[in-house]
C-alpha cells in the first residue's frame, strides 16, 4: 500500500439498522478516515434512523473521507417491527435475504475504482462478514457493548465456565477470567432467553464462529475501562479496543429542531442542577411508569430534561411539550423533547445527574462526561452495565423496580444531594472522566487500537475484489 499508484485504503463499514449500533460505528468511521482511509458507510435506512446523511454524500474527515452508500433492494425490516419478535415470521430468512445487496455493494466499489480492502459491520449483522468472508475480503467485528457482556457471552456459549441454571435464583453467582464475581441477576438477558428466540440464535451464530469468520474484533472500550477483561480474553479472540466511540462534535442528524433548544435551555440553569433522563432509542415504558416518573422528578425541586420518544407521547400525564410540569406542577422547572444529542446534553456543565437505561452506549457516554447515573436497566446488556456503574466503577446507584416517586427522588438525592456519599459519587465520576479522556488523547488506548487496526489493514488489507 506504500506504492504511490495503490489505491487509497477502503473499509466498508456495515451497521445492522438499530441507532445504537449505526452511532459507534459512524465515530469509528471518523477515527478511521482521519487517518487517511476511505470510508464508505452502508445500512439499511428507515425512518426511525437518524445519521445525518443521505445516500451518495460525502464528507471529509481529517486526512481521509467517509462515503454513505445505503444498502440497495432486500431492506430490512425497522427496529420496531414486530416481526422481530416472532419466532416463525421468518427473521432468520429475512436477514439472509440482507446478503445480496452487501454483494452487490462490495462489487459496485471495485467496478468504481475503489474496491474494499476490508469489512467491518457490527454485531448481529451476520450477512455482512459472511459475504466478506466468502469473497476473500478481510474484516472485522465491531462489539457494540462492554467486552466484559462480550467475555460473558463468549464463556457461556463455549461452556468455558459454571454458569447458573435458568432456574438458579438471581443471586446464584458466576466467576468468569478478568470479571468480579457476578450474580445471575446481573448477566446480560441473551443468556438465558428462549432458545427460539430469534436474536438469541443470531448471537449464537456469530460468537460461535468468532474466531474462524472474523480477523480482528474491535471493542468499544478503553484499557483504563476493562483491561483485566480484555487480556483475560485475548487468548480466545483478537480483542482491540477502539473506545470510546463517543463524540460531543459527533452529529447524526436529529430530524427534532429540539437540540439547540436544549442547549439554550441548559445554559439557563446552574452547574450540576439538571436532572437528565433518557431511556435510549427502544426501551418502552409503561403509563404507571411514566406516571411515577414525572411525580418522581416533580418531587426532586431540580430542574429536569426529559427525553420522551415520539412513540411514548401518549403516556405523558397531558399533551403537549409543557405536559410534565403543567401535571406535576412543577412549574417551569421541566423540558421535554423528544430527541437530544445525548453526548452533548451529557458534557454540559449543568447536568448533575444521569438517569439511563444502561445502554453501553450511554454507559460510555456518562463517563466519559463524569455525570453520576441513576440507573435503570430493562433487557439486553443492560442489567450487567448497570451492576458496573453502581458497584464496579461507583458512579452512581439503582434505582428499584418497578418504578415508584420515592424511590426515584432517593436515589437522585443520593447523587446530587450534599452528604458524603454524593460527594464520593461525583469525585469517583470525576475520575472516570479523567480516563476516558487520556484514553482518548494522543497517545492513549483509543489512539494506540485506532493506529494498530489501520496499521494491520496497511499490511494485509491490500489487492481488489473483482
Amino acid at each position: 500500500m506504500s506504492s504511490s499508484s495503490s489505491p487509497m485504503p477502503h473499509v466498508l463499514l456495515v451497521s445492522a439498522p438499530l441507532q445504537g449500533h449505526v452511532n459507534p460505528l459512524l465515530v469509528l468511521g471518523r477515527h478511521l478516515a482521519s487517518r487517511g482511509l476511505l470510508v464508505t458507510f452502508s445500512t439499511a435506512p428507515h425512518a426511525g434512523l437518524k445519521f445525518g446523511h443521505g445516500d451518495g454524500a460525502t464528507v471529509d474527515v481529517g486526512r481521509g473521507t467517509i462515503r454513505f452508500e445505503h444498502l440497495k433492494g432486500g431492506a430490512l425490516w425497522a427496529s420496531d417491527d414486530p416481526r422481530y419478535h416472532d419466532p416463525t415470521g421468518g427473521l432468520m430468512r429475512h436477514l439472509e435475504e440482507a446478503a445480496p445487496p452487501v454483494l452487490a455493494l462490495i462489487r459496485r466499489q471495485s467496478g468504481a475504482g475503489r474496491p474494499v480492502s476490508c469489512v467491518v459491520a457490527n454485531a448481529f449483522a451476520p450477512w455482512a462478514t459472511r459475504v466478506a468472508g466468502g469473497m476473500g475480503v478481510p474484516h472485522a467485528m465491531l462489539w457494540t457493548e462492554s467486552c466484559a457482556v462480550l467475555s460473558l457471552f463468549y464463556h457461556y456459549f463455549h461452556s468455558l465456565a459454571d454458569f447458573p441454571s435458568r432456574d438458579a435464583g438471581p443471586g446464584a453467582t458466576v466467576a468468569v477470567p478478568g470479571l468480579p464475581p457476578l450474580a445471575a441477576g446481573d448477566l446480560p438477558a441473551l443468556i438465558h432467553a428462549p432458545d427460539e428466540f430469534v436474536w438469541r440464535q443470531v448471537l449464537i451464530a456469530d460468537l460461535r464462529s468468532l474466531r474462524e469468520t472474523v480477523t480482528w474484533v474491535l471493542v468499544n472500550t478503553f484499557d483504563e475501562l476493562e483491561l483485566p477483561t480484555m487480556e483475560a480474553l485475548r487468548p480466545h479472540l483478537p480483542v482491540i479496543p477502539v473506545g470510546p466511540l463517543c463524540s460531543e462534535a459527533e452529529s447524526h442528524g436529529s430530524g427534532h429542531d429540539d437540540d439547540g433548544d436544549c442547549v439554550a435551555w441548559l445554559d439557563a440553569q446552574p452547574p450540576r442542577s439538571v436532572v437528565f433522563v433518557a431511556f435510549g432509542s427502544l426501551l418502552q415504558i409503561s403509563r404507571d411508569e411514566m406516571s411515577e416518573l414525572a411525580e418522581g422528578l416533580a418531587a426532586t425541586g431540580r430542574p429536569f430534561l426529559l427525553v420522551v420518544r415520539d412513540d411514548n407521547r401518549e403516556l405523558l400525564p397531558d399533551a403537549g411539550d409543557d405536559c410534565l410540569a403543567a401535571a406535576t406542577g412543577s412549574g417551569s422547572r421541566g423540558k421535554v423533547v423528544a430527541w437530544c444529542d445525548q453526548a452533548r446534553v451529557l458534557s454540559h456543565a449543568a447536568v448533575g445527574c444521569f438517569v439511563t437505561h444502561c445502554g453501553w452506549n450511554s454507559t460510555v457516554e456518562a463517563l466519559a462526561s463524569g455525570v453520576p447515573v441513576v440507573t435503570y436497566p430493562a433487557w439486553a446488556d443492560q442489567p450487567t452495565n448497570a451492576k458496573f456503574l453502581a458497584d464496579v466503577y461507583g458512579v452512581g446507584v439503582r434505582l428499584p423496580k418497578p418504578m415508584a416517586r420515592d424511590a426515584l427522588r432517593r436515589c437522585i438525592e443520593e447523587v446530587m444531594g450534599g452528604g458524603p456519599e454524593a460527594v464520593a459519587v461525583r469525585a469517583r465520576s470525576g475520575k472516570w472522566k479523567a480516563e476516558a479522556s487520556a484514553a482518548l488523547s494522543t497517545g492513549g488506548s483509543l489512539d494506540k487500537g485506532i493506529q494498530d487496526f489501520v496499521a494491520a489493514i496497511l499490511s494485509t488489507c491490500a489487492g481488489t475484489v473483482e
